[in-house]
């Protein structure tokens, strides 16, 4: 595989991302890659350093979860995509992973984001929690500026007053951060609904609204999962999105014209 190419977003192309929100053990994580790869998946996400809101929660594997995710993308020939969220263990990811992830809680950590663009990995920003699009912007500039220029933006949907979903996805910030950047921007439904039934809607809400891509929490027993099970979706609801995506962007295509 030309890893290179792969890793590319934008200019016409459409990349999903999933995998499981957490690194539970090699295991499960082995075989939702082999579901997700069979499915036509080719980017796999895994999280092994997990900021929680509550200290209680399911914190990560650190360092042995990154070896995990290396292993088993190197076993199906998948691009691998983690969070990372120290200054002290950019190195040692980007030595292991092919892109890394700024989380919502970390855009306004200039520090980190400096450290991001002296290597040369893709990065995808997520948006912050309550974060306007300039400050987005500005926080890709960092990484930017300090020598990086591969960003992909990341809308996760913003804190609002509504308690339906866990955040409101934002599917403005779709066009107008395209006519603010050329840097490809992609969605993550998952975080943003909160709930596995709502993925499939937003994903197709985003692919209509020009999105480049989607990062989608998925695992082979979403039920299960100890971090976010009721916003992880199966590898065959991934396969239903990945093939209504030729269709729906043809149909788009068709439209402007």
């Amino acid at each position: 595989m030309d890893k290179i190419n792969e890793m590319r977003f934008g200019s016409g192309t459409f990349k999903i991302i999933a995998g499981p929100c957490s690194i539970e053990n090699y295991e499960i994580l082995y075989e939702t890659a082999k579901e997700l790869k069979s499915r036509g998946v080719n980017m796999l996400r895994g999280g092994a350093y997990k900021l929680r809101t509550s200290v209680h929660s399911f914190r990560g594997l650190g360092d042995a979860g990154i070896m995990h995710l290396a292993q088993v993308g190197k076993e199906f020939d998948m691009i691998t995509v983690s969070e990372v969220t120290q200054i002290d263990k950019v190195e040692f990811m980007a030595q292991n992973i092919d892109i890394l992830v700024v989380g919502t809680r970390n855009m306004h950590n200039y520090p980190l984001l400096e450290s991001l663009g002296k290597i040369t990995n893709p990065v995808i920003l997520k948006r912050g929690i309550a974060s306007t699009y300039d400050e987005w912007m500005a926080a890709a500039e960092y990484i930017i500026e300090s020598g990086n220029a591969q960003v992909i933006l990341c809308e996760r949907g913003i804190r609002t007053f509504e308690h339906e979903t866990r955040y409101t996805l934002d599917i403005s910030a779709i066009p107008v951060m395209k006519q603010k950047t050329q840097l490809p921007i992609i969605i993550d439904p998952s975080h943003a609904s909160g709930k596995s039934s709502l993925v499939s809607s937003l994903a197709f809400a985003a692919i209509a609204a020009g999105a480049d891509g989607l990062m989608i929490e998925s695992q082979v027993n979403p039920l299960e999962s100890i971090c976010d099970a009721a916003q992880t979706v199966s590898p065959e609801t991934i396969s239903w999105i990945l093939d209504t995506v030729p269709d729906l962007r043809l149909h788009l295509t068709r439209m402007k014209l």
